[in-house]
């Protein structure tokens, strides 16, 4: 059965209310939906057909002689019924059809985005695929991923639509994956991680989500090693408590250089800051104290009205680290020193761990 033209289509639909009501007539009517679906025809196409074919029949019925009212009333009510029927059966046919269309393709989509992200797709195969959705790998690409405890695939994919709208659809593709969203641009687009940050804003509220954004890196690979460095970002702000709604991981690059080298970084934060250790109230106090004074650079006052402590306070915690470690914030050569050591302690949950 095929649909190629409004008239075809109304014949088709006259045949289906002279067919007795049952089973078979509900598949048919049920096929025809779907294949209405599939063509260029929409669902206002095929609800005028029926109606016109319902129209037609009562048109062209052939009146009996003597026919009384009733039996015309009668007539007419098994037409409203089997014009119901088929309208019904139609109907359900035609959105079934899309959805199982837009379930096959969520679900294709969500599979290539995997293959793109992980790289262990054959590349070939990954370029005629990424054709369909716009995407040049032969490009520079930027991952974005949000994380959020409020976050749902229903919000990814109205993002990804509020997404393609702006920029266009061949330079973003935006999926749920991992709990997380995961956003693909094209290298060089302005303003993505702020828009992605108003859609969340409006949708979870401030405070609930945080956003990193890997570097930009061209080829199919360059796609996996920014998505590494956009969740390593959000893992990054996670241990040292950073709370910034949008983090670059172009700004972050020192913390990776930190952790490469974990012993050396471990050597640091016991030589520098474990003699804190032996304070009254041990090291936290003071490394409370450091972590706020250089997050304020270096200003004291701020430091004091963060921490709710007067600044006199403030000033005998840092003549006490003085003390005990030899390093004074205050001290240009020291600084840098003691501020690594702090970043260290942090990365590595010190002292607690």
């Amino acid at each position: 059965m095929t649909v190629p033209d409004p008239q075809s289509l109304t014949t088709q639909c006259t045949a289906l209310l002279h067919m007795p009501q049952g089973t078979e007539r509900h598949r048919q009517a049920t096929t025809l939906g779907h294949q209405v679906a599939d063509s260029t025809h929409d669902i206002d196409d095929l609800v005028s057909a029926v109606l016109r074919a319902a129209a037609d029949t009562w048109t062209n019925r052939a009146p009996h002689p003597g026919e009384t009212a009733a039996a015309v009333h009668a007539h007419a009510a098994d037409l409203i019924t089997a014009t119901g029927d088929v309208l019904d059966a139609a109907i359900a046919g035609f959105h079934n059809r899309i959805r199982s269309e837009l379930s096959d393709h969520d679900s294709q989509r969500a599979e290539f985005v995997n293959d793109l992200l992980t790289g262990r797709a054959d590349p070939g195969h990954l370029a005629e695929r990424a054709q369909r959705y716009g995407i040049r790998l032969s490009g520079t690409h930027v991952v974005t991923v949000a994380a959020g405890a409020g976050l749902t695939e229903t919000i990814v994919r109205d993002v990804d639509s509020l997404l393609a709208a702006r920029y266009g659809s061949g330079n973003t593709l935006t999926t749920w994956r991992d709990r997380q969203l995961v956003c693909i641009s094209t290298g060089g687009l302005r303003g993505l991680p702020a828009e992605l940050a108003h859609h969340l804003l409006t949708r979870l509220g401030a405070g609930t989500w945080q956003i990193g954004v890997g570097r930009p890196h061209p080829g199919l690979n360059g796609i996996a090693s920014s998505l590494t460095e956009a969740r390593n970002t959000l893992d990054l702000a996670a241990k040292l408590g950073f709370t910034a709604p949008v983090l670059h991981a172009a700004d972050l690059l020192v913390f990776p250089v930190l952790l490469r080298d974990r012993d050396a970084i471990t050597d640091l934060v016991t030589t520098v800051l474990g003699p804190l250790q032996q304070a009254r109230g041990g090291a936290q106090p003071y490394l409370d104290t450091l972590t706020v004074l250089f997050d304020n650079q270096g200003n004291q006052t701020a430091t004091a009205r963060q921490l709710h402590l007067s600044v006199r306070a403030i000033t005998y915690r840092l003549d006490r680290i003085h003390a005990l470690t030899g390093y004074h914030p205050g001290e240009p050569t020291q600084r840098f020193t003691l501020h690594a050591a702090v970043l260290g302690a942090r990365l590595l949950g010190w002292p607690t761990k």
